[in-house]
């Protein structure tokens, strides 16, 4: 009798081209694909996704300011990771350095500037509290922040159009920012009914966000939309069900992110109107919610481990090795013993590798539409 082979042909020829073909997308990244779009500087505006270093400036003694956190610096610096994060890669394709944080007064600001505070939200203090929304983490909201960059540019510029005029060439990024303002009245138990009802208001604080930046200059915006929230360690443990049926193919719970594709579709109606508002300003949708679905869905062929891909390094106890009461860095939680090989770092935030390959799925999808093959144009008129 025959033998029969259990693999089909060609499954192992189709499974290395996948792996060959991902290999020249990351090294086209790494080769700076962003660099032919000659930006000198990189402004960053939003939270914890892309802050480096301006919440520990205002707390010291967060856990952010402590190991483990920067362990592939083998010292933190504030990044809510165990090392870079997607900004970071996005200055590498740029040509540029690291961008320091906005309060860091030993900082370098030649080439752009972090304005972005972990626990930042998009809606202000403020309108917060009207909401009986309380107890956040920071009040460096997006509004405080765009203060913080009009304080820094009249600075700069001293109010010289000429100066401003040279923002031009320069990469703006606008969030991600927003998932705080739905975090934090979803952990304090209020329904997913009366959370949806902020997510117009966010959206609106968002885009008029990116009109201040216009207003500084800007022609390059990038404005990032939500995370699949549902495929987080933080909320798969919060909303842990055994209805099988809550979850989907990549056992993520469905209702929460049909919530994020919500707040994105209505920020990409934003956009759209930003778009028909200044027809010579180039506004990107940053696609952060695909970015992650595609290295969660491809997870085996990137070198993550299949077991534990909704389970956070740094971390303790439950199905996802996460408990809110018990915070990555605490002396009690233990780190896992290869973080490259987890999507999760401490349940929130992503590791360095995921941030690696998100960054580079993002920089192939926007670099077209940033449209930098007409940078000899808006160059020359600045």
């Amino acid at each position: 009798m025959a033998s029969t082979n259990c693999v089909p042909p060609g499954f192992v020829f189709s499974v290395l081209t996948v792996i060959i073909s991902f290999l020249s997308f990351v090294r086209s990244n790494n080769e700076h694909i962003l660099s032919s779009c000659k930006f000198d500087a990189i402004y960053q505006l939003g939270d914890s996704i892309s802050d480096t270093g301006n919440f520990v400036q205002d707390d010291p003694s967060s856990i952010y300011a402590r190991l483990p956190y920067g362990e592939t610096f083998n010292k933190p610096t504030g990044r809510c990771s165990n090392g870079l994060l997607m900004i970071d890669y996005i200055a590498q394709s740029a040509g540029l350095p690291f961008l320091d944080a906005y309060l860091n007064k030993d900082g370098t600001f030649d080439h752009g500037v972090n304005f972005a505070v972990a626990g930042a939200t998009a809606m202000s203090v403020e309108d917060l509290y009207k909401r009986n929304i309380s107890f956040l983490l920071t009040t460096r909201s997006l509004s405080k922040q765009l203060d913080w960059m009009s304080s820094y540019f009249s600075t700069t510029c001293h109010y010289d159009k000429d100066c401003f005029k040279k923002n031009g060439r320069a990469l703006f990024m606008v969030g991600e920012i927003g998932g705080n303002d739905y975090n934090i009245p979803c952990f304090q138990g209020k329904t997913f009914d009366e959370v949806k009802t902020m997510v117009p208001e966010v959206v609106r604080d968002i885009k008029h966000a990116a009109k201040r930046v216009i207003e500084y200059g800007a022609t390059r915006l990038v404005v990032p939309g939500n995370f699949p929230s549902g495929c987080f360690p933080i909320y798969l443990t919060l909303f842990q069900t055994n209805d099988t049926t809550a979850y989907d193919e990549l056992h993520c719970l469905k209702e929460l992110n049909r919530f994020s594709v919500y707040h994105n579709n209505l920020l990409q109606k934003a956009i759209d109107e930003l778009k028909e508002e200044h027809p010579d300003v180039i506004v990107v949708y940053g696609d952060y919610y695909n970015a992650f679905l595609w290295v969660l869905s491809k997870a085996d062929l990137l070198g993550f481990d299949p077991t534990t891909l909704q389970k956070a390094c740094c971390g303790t106890g439950g199905d996802y090795n996460f408990d809110i009461s018990s915070n990555c860095g605490d002396p009690d939680v233990t780190v896992c013993e290869n973080p490259d090989e987890r999507l999760s770092w401490d349940g929130i935030h992503l590791t360095q590798r995921a941030y690696e390959l998100m960054a580079a799925w993002l920089i192939r999808d926007i670099f077209p539409k940033l449209q930098c093959e007409n940078v000899a144009s808006y160059s020359s008129d600045v």
